[in-house]
């Protein structure tokens, strides 16, 4: 008869799948530090040779990652959707910012619908508190934070949205835009007129995600990535602009 032998689930296997369910959908993130192993322990109410046995067959599976001396960490889940030489091509080719911008506007439209339709109110909150940090790292002289912040104002409408393969994509793609693989947000953020229109756009999002308003919070979203377009081109044709300019200065000199 073609019946299996059925073996008790190891006690390890709730937690296994609990740390699993976490990183599946974006709880627990690359880079991130697990707690203490007596800690964790107690937080999950096992032995701690148990929780070994846990971390251990995660980490045969590339899930988490051991540090001598720092502790247990998230593995690099993400790893990348494009080679190396792919991503040097993205980076030196003009009309894939474009199709880049475009991409975000298709697929953060989507996700913005969702997450006024099917973000739960704890899913809003996080997404009204990293708007409201924005707003204070907004009165800061120094962009930085103020643009760290954009992409993670943008992540979490992502995580809102309950999809979780739009969010791994996405949270890959983000990764490429903050290295600069497809434009400088530094260098968007440094102009203060450019800085006050970028808040306001991201405030009419926040105010159509927390409204539940799914065809605002699309309309929102698409609007705020078409102006990121078109100050892009006039960023690159400032760029041309001035090295015409520094061209004419020295041959200037030469006369």
């Amino acid at each position: 008869m073609p019946f299996k032998k059925i073996h008790p689930e190891k006690r390890s296997e709730p937690i296994i799948r609990q740390i699993e369910d976490m990183v599946l959908r974006g709880v627990l993130r690359t880079g991130d530090r697990l707690p203490a192993e007596r800690e964790l322990s107690l937080q999950l109410g096992v032995s701690r040779p148990i929780l070994r046995d846990a971390v251990a067959d995660l980490e045969a599976r590339g899930l988490l990652i051991s540090r001598a001396g720092a502790g247990i960490f998230v593995a690099d889940v993400l790893g990348s959707a494009f080679s190396p030489a792919l991503i040097a091509l993205f980076s030196s080719n003009y009309q894939a910012v474009f199709d880049y911008i475009s991409f975000r506007r298709d697929l953060e439209g989507l996700a913005a619908d969702r997450a006024a339709r099917y973000g739960s109110d704890m899913d809003l909150a996080v997404v009204d508190t990293i708007f409201k940090k924005m707003e204070s790292a907004h009165n800061k002289r120094n962009p930085q934070d103020e643009a760290i912040l954009d992409a993670e104002f943008h992540m979490s409408i992502i995580e809102a949205s309950h999809n979780i393969v739009m969010l791994h994509m996405m949270r890959s793609m983000f990764q490429m835009l903050r290295e600069g693989v497809f434009y400088n947000r530094q260098r968007m953020f440094k102009n203060r007129t450019t800085r006050d229109t970028l808040l306001n756009q991201h405030r009419a999002i926040n105010e159509a995600v927390q409204n539940r308003d799914p065809d605002g919070a699309r309309a929102a979203i698409e609007a705020h990535l078409s102006y990121v377009e078109q100050d892009f081109v006039l960023m690159q044709r400032a760029e041309q602009n001035e090295e015409v300019a520094k061209k004419r200065f020295e041959q200037e000199q030469l006369r």
